[in-house]
């Protein structure tokens, strides 16, 4: 798998918007051909933080996610919520299988 760890910060008064466009993101991406699993976490200790658990059967897969509408529009609508840069850090995705 190709697994790629969104992290995100954004700002407080962003926090319930930021949700609901991620909640659309989700429900979207994860019916996408090659996803595994997209999870959107938040930290118990600062709300204000988020991490996306993208899982994608291969690189391409992933890549191909950034060509949809649904990630389009995501990207567009957070843009200004972020309280600093999103950083995206991919791994291999070893277990499962």
């Amino acid at each position: 798998m190709y697994v790629t760890l969104v992290h995100v910060r954004v700002k407080k008064e962003a926090v319930p918007s930021f949700i609901q466009a991620c909640r659309a993101n989700h429900e979207a991406s994860t019916s996408e051909p090659g996803n595994r699993r997209f999870d959107v976490l938040q930290l118990k200790e600062d709300p204000t933080r988020f991490v996306l658990y993208e899982a994608y059967a291969s690189k391409e897969d992933a890549a191909a996610h950034k060509n949809t509408p649904h990630y389009a529009a995501w990207r567009d609508a957070v843009a200004g919520w972020m309280a600093e840069p999103r950083k995206g850090v991919v791994y291999d995705g070893l277990f499962p299988a």
